[in-house]
This record gives structure tokens, sequence and C-alpha cells, in this order.
């Protein structure tokens, strides 16, 4: 008889929520708060503050850790995270329940440099710049009418669609040639140069515009390739730029002869409005017709003066001799009238000179009137006459003072009807 053997042990079964929560505990047990370094990718900024981006190794390795900062911890940042930064981020693992992913929640960030392929970026710009193949002399104007516009994207590329349904929008009549290419990964910048050199052969295209949606730095990486901006540099037509958004800035943007922020406005600057252009013309039309119809009505009635005239000669005739008839008339009563005036001028100067004459002999008589007075007024006789007498001594001088005199002096007194002599018997005591 065999002995049974003692029936396993059941395996434990889990629930979905339970097993990532114990797998959250265990990570939190695990890491409880460490720091990570990696480059900045896919960074965007939710309407409620919050932030979210993957880490990924600098030397492009192919690990990717997903990332989430909430508001508090984004407002608290002393800089503007960018794709392709190298950071420095300081937090916890986690895992975020509702997909069943890893992430990381970051508590802080700080920035430890360029990422490797900013840095390149940055590379490559500074050298190309120094070659001039950025330079504003070199940027080529757009011609104003294109007839045919070239487009170098993808076939299934939305930024494609965009164009064509601006171009049908704002110019139908243009013809559009499109020059397929990759616009992401590794076989796309020579996918581009293909298609800016097919473009070139062709020779049909009045201007290229070269376009993708945005993207990551990773994404618009074709873009930035310097086979790509020397492609775009040496082509023998101008070249509109519309990769990304507005915030994305390529090399390709920079060597194009004009950047566009967006492929739909790449497409509104590479032709005008055709309804706006129609719409100018036709006031230009209906402004020339009024001057047209001004000038004949003007020029019709001139006519008609004209014509009046010549009808009716004996009409001017008699204006002509009544004119003159005018002029005689004038003439002759011209002489009259001139004596007249002047000798109406003549008695208002006459009468003038007389009233003037008059006034300043009466002015005269005043002043004499008064130094009369005044000379009257001064007269010593007038004073003697009120009782007063003047005083003088031997030499003839007038003694004012009794300082002046000394007793036996003998003096002259000069009165109002004569003068007698006196002598000086008595002064009075000095004062003490």
């Amino acid at each position: 008889m065999i002995d049974e053997l003692p029936a396993a042990a059941p395996r434990p079964v889990w629930t979905v929520g339970a097993l990532l929560r114990d797998l959250a505990e265990l990570l939190a047990g695990r890491f409880a708060v460490c720091t990570v370094r990696g480059e900045l990718s896919g960074y965007s900024r939710a309407a409620s503050g919050h932030s979210y981006f993957s880490l990924k190794d600098a030397d492009g390795g192919a690990a990717l850790l997903r990332c989430a900062m909430f508001r508090r911890a984004a407002s608290m940042l002393d800089f503007t995270p960018a794709d392709g930064q190298l950071v420095e981020v300081r937090g916890r693992l986690g895992v975020y329940e509702p997909r069943g992913e890893l992430q990381f929640i970051v508590e802080g960030m700080r920035r430890a440099g360029a990422g490797a392929l900013y840095e390149q970026f940055l590379q490559t710009r500074a050298r190309l710049a120094a070659l001039g193949l950025f330079d504003v002399a070199r940027k080529r104007a757009l011609p104003v009418f294109p007839r045919t516009v070239g487009i170098v994207t993808s076939l299934g590329a939305a930024a494609l669609a965009d164009v064509l349904t601006a171009l049908a929008r704002r110019a139908p009549h243009v013809h559009v040639v499109v020059y397929p290419s990759l616009v992401q990964g590794a076989e796309a910048p020579a996918a581009l140069c293909a298609a800016l050199a097919q473009a070139a052969a062709h020779a049909q295209a009045d201007l290229l515009i070269v376009c993708r949606g945005g993207g990551s730095l990773e994404d618009l990486w074709a873009f930035n390739d310097e086979r790509v901006v020397r492609a775009m540099a040496a082509s023998p037509v101008p070249v509109v730029s519309g990769v990304g958004h507005e915030t994305d800035v390529t090399l390709a943007d920079l060597v194009a002869d004009l950047r566009a922020p967006t492929p739909t406005a790449a497409a509104e600057l590479a032709v005008p409005a055709m309804q706006t252009w129609i719409d100018g013309l036709q006031g230009r039309a209906g402004a020339l017709q009024r001057r047209v119809h001004a000038a004949l009505d003007r020029e019709a009635q001139h006519l008609d003066r004209i014509a009046q005239r010549l009808a009716r000669p004996s009409q001017a005739v008699r204006a002509q001799r009544h004119r003159l008839d005018t002029l005689a008339h004038r003439l002759a009563s011209h002489p009259v009238r001139l004596l007249n005036t002047q000798g109406l001028r003549l008695q208002r100067a006459d009468s003038d000179i007389r009233q003037a004459a008059r006034r300043a002999l009466t002015l005269q008589a005043h002043r004499l009137a008064m130094m009369d007075a005044r000379l009257r007024s001064a007269d010593p006789r007038h004073v003697l006459a009120r009782g007063y007498a003047w005083l003088g001594n031997e030499a003839g001088q007038a003694v004012t003072s009794v300082r002046q005199l000394t007793v036996g002096d003998s003096l002259q007194v000069v009165l109002n009807d004569g003068a007698a002599g006196v002598q000086v018997t008595q002064l009075p005591e000095p004062a003490p």
C-alpha cells in the first residue's frame, strides 16, 4: 500500500489592485527617498499645474522612467524645464494603479547641465553659425505670387493635411507638389536630403515648405541634422520652415529663408490670400472707374461751354464791347476822382495842422503862466511885504544866526520900502 502524499498548500491568488498596492509598498520601503539623474523628455505641464515627463539616460540608452511632479513641487522650481535638459530629481518610486505603470513621484528638481542631445544641438548650431549658414544677409525673399509650391514632409503626417487645407483656402489656384520623406527616426535625415534634392532637380516649385508636427527633441532631431541644414541652405529656391509648434526651434528653422511657428502658418506665409488680392483689385478698379467717369464729366462740361461760345459769337462780341466801354469810362473819370480825393486829403491835412498849432499855443501859454506864478512866489519883495526883513553885515553877506554877531557890529536892515543901518548892542547869553 502506498502512503498518500500530503496535498500541496494552495497558492494565493492576487487581485490586480492588491498586487499593485503590495508592489507599491515594497518599492516605498526599498526606495523611500532617492535621487535620479537623467535627461528630460516629453515635458508638459497640465492646466492643473501638475507636470508630467520622462527621464532617460544621457548616454542615449533605451531606459525610460515616467515621472510626475505635482503642482506644489512644480511651483518651487527656479527654472523652466525643457526637453533635453540634464536634471537631478529627488522623490520616491510608486505604482500608478489605473495603468499599472511604474512612476517616479518628483518632490524636487535641479539642473545638472544640458542633456546629450541638447549639448549636441548647441555644438552643431555654433559650428554652422560660424560658417554663416544662419546669417540674415543670405536669406532670400519669398516670391509674392508663387505658382507652384513644393512640400517636403511625410505623406501620413497631419502637418501635410494642415498645409494642403490652408493652401486650398488661401490660394486654390496654386499648384502643389509633394516630395515625400521620413520626418522622424534614424533614416529621416537622409530621406529629407533626398527629397530636397528631388525638388531641386524637378525645378518646378517657386518655393519649398519643409514641415512636420510637434514633438519632443528626439522626435524633431532629424531637422537638427547637419546634412539636412546644409541641403536646405543649398536649395535653389526659397525655403519656409514649419517644424513643430511655436516653442520648438530647430536648426532647420534657423537656416530657412523664413521660419513659421507651425505648418499651417508656413502655408499662410508662403502664399497670399487670393480673396484679399481680389478685393483689393476690385477696390482699385472701382476707384479707377469713378475717376474715369469724373474726368469724362469734366471734359463734357468743358466741351459744352466751348460749344456754347462758338454757337453765339455775337454774345461774346457784345460782352467784350461792354467790357471796353466800362474800362473807357473808368479811364475818363479816374483823374477827376483822383483830384477830388487829393483835395479832400489836403483839406483834412490843413485842418489837422491848424488844430495842432492851436493845441501847441494853448499848452505853451499854460506853461508860461505857471512859470510866472512860480517866479512871483520866489520874489523876496513879496516876503518883505509880509513884515519880514533882510539882515546883512558890512560885507553885504546875509546874517542868519546870532552866532555870526558880536556886540558893536554894524548891520544893514532891508525892509519893504527901504534900508537902514543898525548896531548890535546886546546878544543873548550863550546856552550852558
